[in-house]
């Protein structure tokens, strides 16, 4: 038997046999414990208050080590689920910690963020409940994790732009002409995938990236929104019934590990891939 620890990268609650460990944030030189200290409400609204962008740093080492020995107290194993490698040092923090451990730790980089590696802790609670093993569990969930997509329809480049990773010319030309970018999670790295010409064509475009896929409905699936108001993505719903094949959704309010680069008024999909034979 083996309980889960994650960060709250993953924009999941606790629930039974899952520990999930405050990501940090500072906004304007102060200090905050994402969802601790700061709600998503107000994170949204200082981020839009703010001249800066806000900045999320990795949870130290000596947190994960007294939450491993917290579990491993109740003679359980550890399974750690951490936001990507390449997104963040809360991978490696982790696994400094699980090294003070001789045994019963496994640390899984989940290579995404936010709904996407909250899926794959869905995942993992479903595995472990079914009485599956430590070593079990970890070996089937670094394969399903290849499978998961991650696409977000953002609502301006601003904070791209703020983040470095457009330029100011790129981002002033989008917000003229109302592109709308789309990003994905690959490889464990954020990419501009494409953009769409308003929102009704860019919801078009994260539609047809999801059909041409194809979603896995036996394995988590979540729908998220950025900022503090659902419409758009209650909009999206509303136009996609079909696509959704009449399974229930979760509907997610995306936090600051993604919500940071992204800004308001984005809405975002992650699933596991259909397999094909």
């Amino acid at each position: 038997m083996f309980d889960i620890i994650t960060d709250s990268g993953c924009d999941l609650d606790g629930a039974s046999g899952l520990t999930v460990l405050p990501l940090n944030i500072t906004i304007d030189d102060k200090e905050y414990l994402d969802g601790v200290t700061l709600s998503r409400h107000d994170f949204y609204r200082r981020l839009e208050e703010s001249g800066t962008l806000p900045k999320t740093s990795q949870i130290a080492p000596g947190v994960y080590e007294e939450a491993i020995q917290a579990v491993q107290e109740s003679g359980k194993d550890v399974l750690v689920i951490c936001l990507s490698s390449k997104l963040s040092g809360t991978y490696q923090s982790a696994c400094l910690a699980a090294s003070m451990s001789d045994h019963g730790v496994k640390v899984l980089d989940s290579e995404t963020v936010t709904i996407g590696e909250m899926i794959l802790v869905q995942r993992a609670l479903e595995l472990r409940d079914a009485g599956l093993s430590l070593e079990e569990a970890y070996e089937i969930l670094e394969q399903e994790k290849k499978q998961i997509r991650l696409l977000a329809l953002l609502d301006t480049l601003e904070y791209l732009q703020k983040g470095g990773r457009v330029s100011s010319v790129a981002a002033m030309a989008g917000a003229l002409l109302k592109i709308k970018p789309v990003i994905a999670v690959e490889s464990g790295e954020a990419v501009v995938k494409g953009k769409a010409r308003g929102v009704k064509k860019g919801r078009a475009y994260l539609t047809e990236a999801i059909s041409a896929s194809g979603i896995d409905f036996d394995k988590p699936l979540a729908l998220g929104y950025t900022g503090t108001d659902d419409a758009l993505l209650q909009a999206y719903l509303a136009e996609n019934q079909d696509l959704l094949q009449g399974h229930a959704v979760q509907e997610i309010n995306v936090g600051c590990a993604i919500g940071t680069h992204t800004g308001p008024g984005g809405i975002a999909a992650a699933w596991f891939e259909k397999k094909t034979d």
